[in-house]
């Protein structure tokens, strides 16, 4: 289901036009300008739109959030589950040296070797052994059975180079140390496919830049930019421009982590019962109401109900609980914690800047007020007590959700035996077997009361009426290569 924005029009009239027909789409992503180029593993959103557009792995993501072939033409897997067997593409480096099974077997363990102490490294330990069996023919084996595996190989971090340098599918044309910075897309026989009459004539370049939320929106405003990405809840207010916008906002159905993670055990936060009375305190039903976002999905799990087994998957913790119940339950631990110390709860919260992150702030120091906890606003990384983490999924599986909050990742409180839990239903081949080692997984953190869910992420673009090759999805990544594509 679409989630709606009730306090803008789907689509408003332009009063200037985009980019010309032939010339490039212009696009802002909402991010730090230096990350927009990277060589490492550790990428920002603008990071990996760079990097899926210059760099393709296995397998990539299209426009709708699928998975689509990218230099492997086509592939097979075994009945097991265990074995993937993949046919490259009859494609060349840059440099024109044929591409081999065995330059895509070095890059891809060289991949695994660098993302380790990521999460993205946890969602791939299932990885067992790669190996080349002909020149265009690699084969990848696993630990057991992972149905969304294809989904984590066409991540942007997947992506495979020789000697600092992807195959495309495009190629910057640029090599400015400005913004933007031009992608001219390959044409079909550059990528191993047969030629299309016309493409070159018909294809068009991207324009691509990094830039603070407000510049980006003001870019759209004037006209200079045909799409912005990355839009996040703590820039929201700012796609709101009135009745001068020339383009449309559309928010992705996020599916995600959005909450906020406990990073002290220090005075109320020591026992676990006094982190729940945060999360009982907070009222999610009303929590995003400022913001008027239609179909935002608020959770009390960290697994979503969708993907969750046991108690998760009913509905939500407190069922025989009125909310008004659970903020008593609250102010009692609050008050009984007070009385024994002899001073007044404060908890700072570390949010990232922007009007969306200002707004947030006022709804959740309401929330506590009402229970008795004076909350102070902090940056990210400031040292807060409670800090927002807002990440996007990499594929559809509680194991995804559980590795967030991995002990290595060192993101705040943690729980070894739900990390044991989850490494046993890696090499789990029983699919019940499985689901229960991830269900008592989830259920520990939970009762760890390291986290506090809020709900889905949420992500918005501005997308100008004309702009082609762009779809919303859930998975957050719009690519920048079908931009460049001629309409069917």
């Amino acid at each position: 289901m679409r989630i709606a924005l009730f306090s803008l029009a789907a689509f408003i009239v332009a009063s200037c036009g985009p980019a010309a027909p032939d010339g490039p789409v212009n696009v802002a992503i909402i991010g730090d300008p230096d990350g927009l180029v990277s060589n490492g593993m550790r990428l920002s959103p603008a990071g990996q739109h760079y990097r899926a557009a210059t760099a393709e792995g296995l397998v990539a993501i299209d426009e709708a959030g699928n998975v689509v072939p990218a230099l492997a033409e086509r592939w097979i897997v075994t009945d097991d589950g265990l074995s993937y067997i993949f046919r490259l593409r009859n494609s060349d480096w840059p440099d024109g040296v044929a591409m081999t099974a065995d330059d895509i077997r070095t890059a891809l363990r060289r991949n695994l070797r660098d993302l380790r102490g990521t999460s993205l490294g946890l969602d791939l330990s299932k990885v067992d052994e790669i190996r080349d069996m002909t020149g265009r023919v690699i084969e990848i084996t696993l630990t057991s059975p992972m149905p969304d595996f294809l989904r984590l190989l066409a991540q942007p971090e997947m992506g495979i180079f020789l000697d600092g340098s992807g195959a495309g599918p495009m190629v910057r044309s640029d090599e400015s140390d400005g913004q933007p910075l031009l992608l001219t897309p390959l044409p079909p026989e550059a990528r191993g496919f047969p030629a299309r009459e016309q493409w070159q004539s018909r294809a068009r370049q991207v324009a691509v830049s990094a830039m603070p939320a407000n510049s980006a929106v003001d870019a759209f405003a004037a006209g200079e930019v045909d799409l912005v990405l990355n839009g996040r809840l703590s820039n929201l207010p700012l796609a709101d421009t009135g009745p001068l916008t020339r383009g449309t906002i559309r928010l992705d159905a996020a599916l995600g982590v959005f909450g906020l993670v406990v990073r002290s055990d220090d005075g109320f936060l020591a026992e676990p019962l006094n982190r729940q009375a945060l999360s009982l305190a907070v009222d999610r039903s009303n929590l995003l109401q400022p913001f008027n976002v239609g179909g935002w999905q608020s959770t009390s799990w960290i697994v979503p109900r969708e993907l969750a087994n046991g108690a998760a998957a009913q509905g939500e913790r407190w069922p025989n609980l009125s909310f008004e119940q659970r903020r008593d339950i609250a102010r009692q631990r609050v008050a009984a914690w007070e009385r024994a110390e002899g001073e007044e709860l404060v908890l700072r919260i570390g949010l990232p800047d922007g009007p969306g992150s200002d707004t947030l702030f006022t709804q959740l120091a309401g929330n506590f007020t009402q229970v008795g906890i004076t909350a102070v606003r902090a940056g990210l990384r400031e040292g807060a007590e409670l800090e927002l983490h807002d990440r996007l999924a990499r594929f559809y599986s509680p194991r995804w959700f559980l590795n967030q909050f991995h002990c290595r990742l060192e993101l705040g409180l943690c729980s070894e035996e739900a990390d044991d839990l989850v490494e046993q239903s890696i090499v789990e081949s029983d699919a019940q077997l499985k689901a229960q080692f991830l269900a008592t997984a989830h259920n520990q953190l939970i009762d760890s009361e390291i986290f506090i869910p809020l709900g889905a992420p949420v992500r918005w673009s501005l997308v100008r009426g004309n702009i082609t090759g762009f779809e919303e999805n859930r998975w957050g990544l719009h690519p920048l290569f079908p931009l460049s594509q001629p309409p069917t």
